[in-house]
């Protein structure tokens, strides 16, 4: 049986400011059978007055507010917002995770526990961030949605440069547009992100299910799906997220997956043995054969069920002498071999 996949809820900014908002994406989550539930430490101090707004964020965000005034209205005290997530985590049974975006934002995380610190994909060339990320000697998710090959291949030679192992690494797939259309997913790119012998998982920006399931298939071992309580919420990641519903029938369908993948050894299930000896065929007569008479293509023939001599055996049997008398439709006994 395959290992289990994390499945986790990235709720990111869409909680939209209000505390009350994120403790109900949580419990939200738990319900819906997410392992872990994700926010997102956003800090308009680390955005400048020049950032414009993607087109999606422009399209899900009325008024003409820049980036910096937008992420401004997404914020928390964090120091003290933390600690009220974790224990409403802890209360529902799911897990925390945050992903900061600067120094200051992984010196808050320090004080939580945290089992994966992710490297987003727009800090993929940000050096110092990933310098200090690789100092906490937690495992790293490095989100590849703005990466090219070689832009992994170098961002995790610096890691291990850096004294972070493979092992210790989950590269993750993805393609930075929200949504993403289905034809921008790629997942057969899984099968290229293999070479780098890490763990692997998939941060699904389309709108449905398919994307994820088939990187299942692939091998992804994480799965990351936006999260929301409304998808006609203000806001930029609403409208590309999963609600409630959707998401717990998104968890019903990974764990499907599971279940459907098995194992890679190809065996007889116990429910397909059930049906061996109605699928499979006997040589049986197919007319009166008396004791001593030779067996012939005019005498027998295979048919079901499948518990008496195989058709396998079927050029051993022919030319032989009958051992028994047969009427039509009786299966060969065993003893004429």
């Amino acid at each position: 049986m395959m290992k289990k996949v994390i499945i986790i809820a990235e709720a990111g900014v869409n909680h939209n400011g209000s505390i009350k908002k994120a403790l109900k994406l949580i419990r939200k989550a738990a319900e819906a059978g997410a392992d872990y539930i994700k926010f997102q430490i956003t800090e308009s101090s680390q955005i400048t007055k020049h950032a414009k707004k993607a087109s999606y964020q422009k399209e899900n965000t009325s008024g003409k507010n820049s980036q910096k005034d937008m992420i401004k209205k997404l914020e928390f005290d964090w120091e003290k917002i933390h600690p009220i997530l974790i224990k409403e985590c802890k209360m529902n049974n799911i897990k925390f995770l945050t992903t900061p975006f600067s120094e200051r934002a992984i010196k808050i995380t320090k004080k939580i526990k945290l089992d994966f610190y992710k490297i987003a994909s727009g800090e993929f060339n940000n050096l110092p961030f990933i310098e200090n990320i690789s100092k906490l000697k937690k495992k790293i998710i490095l989100s590849t949605g703005l990466c090219s090959f070689n832009d992994i291949k170098e961002t995790l030679k610096l890691l291990n440069k850096l004294k972070v192992k493979n092992k210790d690494i989950i590269i993750f797939h993805c393609n930075t547009a929200y949504p993403t259309k289905l034809e921008d997913a790629h997942i057969n790119a899984i099968k290229e992100l293999k070479k780098f012998n890490c763990e692997i998982g998939y941060s699904d920006h389309t709108v449905g299910f398919e994307s994820s399931l088939a990187a299942i298939t692939l091998g992804a071992k994480y799965i990351e799906k936006h999260f929301t309580l409304n998808k006609k919420l203000w806001g930029p990641d609403h409208k590309s997220s999963l609600d409630p519903k959707e998401f717990t029938k998104f968890v019903r369908y990974i764990r499907n997956t599971e279940k459907a993948l098995g194992n890679s050894k190809k065996i007889l299930t116990n429910s397909a043995k059930e049906n061996f000896l109605v699928a499979t065929r006997s040589i049986v007569a197919i007319k009166t054969i008396k004791k001593n008479e030779r067996f012939s293509k005019k005498n027998i023939d295979v048919k079901r069920p499948g518990n008496g001599i195989s058709p396998m055996k079927w050029h051993q049997i022919i030319g032989k002498k009958s051992k028994n008398n047969y009427v039509y439709d009786d299966l060969l006994k065993k003893n004429e071999l």
